[in-house]
């Protein structure tokens, strides 16, 4: 039977799912500082996320090309400094600040490649937002740690590329083989500078049980649905949508990490919410394959 055409509805419930279980993930993540470094829990979260892919998934990779194996190293190179800068950035200063600093990285790209005077308004209105976000203080009002905003913008560039990287995935290597490698590639080049750090939690069920549900909420159920989103969506109205991610971390880091929380933070959150929800609904339809897909490995 034909494929049925996929649209930007369902994409954006993908994008929200995947914000939702990320920033739980992450705040489940500032539960570990205490005893596992930023870059130790990084590790753990994408060795966690490389074995469980791994056995849900069990790709076959002997026949990839060098164009897909290419195309999920370079993923997986995304994943590990987007994520080691990212941990190291909410070990430093408040979750909702360190996304809405690191969405510049998404948000920069929808400008680089919108090609609709209508995109802009979206994209103006997303930064609007962003930039209201962006004005407040750490959570006891002081000022913010350099280093936590220098490596929230790190974090912000690499998101951009993985953004790019995972697109170009979703369209050359089938079924979530691409993501199980990019995975796997993550955790090794995280390994030197976290994994003496994270055996700590072998020796602590709970810490080690905090550490797996970490994994899956941070990369193994937010990579899976992105990966799904971008083969609805090409790289512009999907760096767009995730313009919810600060409004989602700015809700967990006040729910279940007593981050303050204003007005002005209420405000902003719903004008980078209806940036999202402006670019779902005009979004353009994406063309119907030419062909059945391809079958998962």
């Amino acid at each position: 039977m034909p494929s049925a055409r996929p649209s930007s509805v369902p994409a954006l419930g993908l994008v929200l799912g995947s914000c939702v279980s990320l920033q739980l993930g992450a705040a489940g993540a500032a539960h570990l500082f205490d005893d596992v470094s930023p870059a130790g829990v990084s590790f753990l979260r994408l060795a966690v996320a490389a074995v469980v892919l791994g056995v849900l998934f069990r790709p076959r990779v002997r026949g990839w090309t060098a164009a897909q194996w290419r195309a999920a190293v370079v993923f997986g190179v995304t994943l590990a400094a987007m994520n080691g800068m990212f941990y190291e950035a909410i070990a430093r200063i408040p979750l909702g600040v360190a996304v809405t600093i690191e969405f510049v990285g998404p948000l920069a790209l929808s400008a680089v490649l919108t090609r609709r005077a209508r995109d802009l308004v979206w994209v103006a209105t997303a930064a609007a937002g962003v930039a209201a976000l962006g004005l407040s203080s750490d959570d006891v009002g002081g000022r913010l740690d350099p280093w936590g905003v220098a490596f929230a913008l790190g974090a912000g560039a690499f998101w951009a590329a993985y953004i790019l990287a995972s697109s170009r995935v979703a369209r050359t290597v089938p079924g979530q083989g691409g993501l199980v490698v990019a995975a796997a590639v993550a955790a090794v080049a995280l390994a030197p500078f976290g994994a003496a750090d994270a055996v700590v939690v072998r020796d602590d069920a709970s810490l080690l049980l905090l550490a797996v549900v970490t994994g899956l909420l941070a990369s193994v159920v937010p990579y899976t649905l992105e990966l799904a989103a971008l083969r609805r969506l090409s790289p512009r109205p999907f760096g767009i949508m995730l313009s919810l991610e600060p409004a989602v971390a700015m809700l967990f880091g006040w729910l279940l990490l007593s981050q303050a929380v204003d007005a002005l933070h209420v405000v902003a959150a719903g004008a980078v919410i209806a940036a999202s929800l402006g670019s779902a609904v005009t979004a353009p339809e994406p063309p119907r394959p030419a062909g059945p897909p391809a079958p998962a490995p």
